[in-house]
């Protein structure tokens, strides 16, 4: 794996994961759509940040020996050709690391459609782990690593489930996207005992049975 050189982040936000790497080892660049998160990636993280949309930036063929991308494929409108994009600019050997959610979660089977990582209408494609490893399979990618992940959305799944029951109730609550996140003592003292107790070790169990709410890849362009 590569200790250094150019490194892409697809998506790349206000730059947190960019910070990570801040340093003279990585040269660091970035595409995202929101010019002030852009702004502050480049602010804090030192990076080059292309703002648009992926298939507008412009960066020479073979110029990164890493790209990185975290939940954003399952986002895109023209998901093949971001794909042939990505594997123009990586160098022969280079990395390509990505994260998208798990349609063959255990999480997606026990809420349908009210799982989290369906998150419809924004996510346009749903990804199992098979599928996409065909995919980068197709445009001449070698597997390094394919598994899933503890991420869990089971929290957020059961506010939809809620959310859903009130309304029929003729009672209106403000969507999840807009809560502001505060709760009461008691409240927060059910919850941490219910993540420590429950969603622990259910994140970790499912991970390993390979059933886990997110897919982590990385792939190795061939030389």
């Amino acid at each position: 794996m590569p200790k250094g050189g150019a490194l892409l982040d697809i998506g790349c936000s206000s730059g947190a994961f960019l910070r990570t790497l801040k340093g003279e080892a990585w040269e660091l660049y970035g595409i995202e759509i929101s010019p002030d998160e852009a702004r502050e990636a480049e602010a804090t993280a030192g990076a080059r940040v292309f703002v648009g949309d992926i298939l507008d930036a412009r960066f020479s063929p073979q110029s990164f020996s890493v790209i990185t991308c975290f939940h954003v494929l399952e986002h895109v409108h023209r998901l093949k050709e971001v794909v042939e994009r990505v594997r123009e600019w990586l160098k022969p050997g280079g990395i390509f690391y990505v994260l998208v959610p798990n349609i063959e979660a255990v999480e997606a089977y026990i809420f349908r459609s009210y799982w989290y990582g369906l998150e419809v209408p924004r996510h346009l494609y749903h990804f199992s782990p098979s599928s996409l490893e065909r995919l980068f399979a197709s445009f001449g990618f070698e597997r390094l690593l394919l598994q899933t992940s503890a991420d869990c959305y089971v929290e957020k799944s059961i506010r939809y489930v809620l959310d859903d029951a009130v309304a029929k109730l003729g009672i209106s609550r403000p969507p999840l996207a807009a809560a502001d996140g505060t709760a009461s003592l008691p409240w927060r003292v059910i919850r941490k005992a219910f993540r420590l107790g429950f969603l622990g070790p259910f994140r970790q169990l499912t991970a390993v049975a390979g059933r886990g709410s997110a897919i982590e890849a990385v792939f190795r362009k061939s030389a």
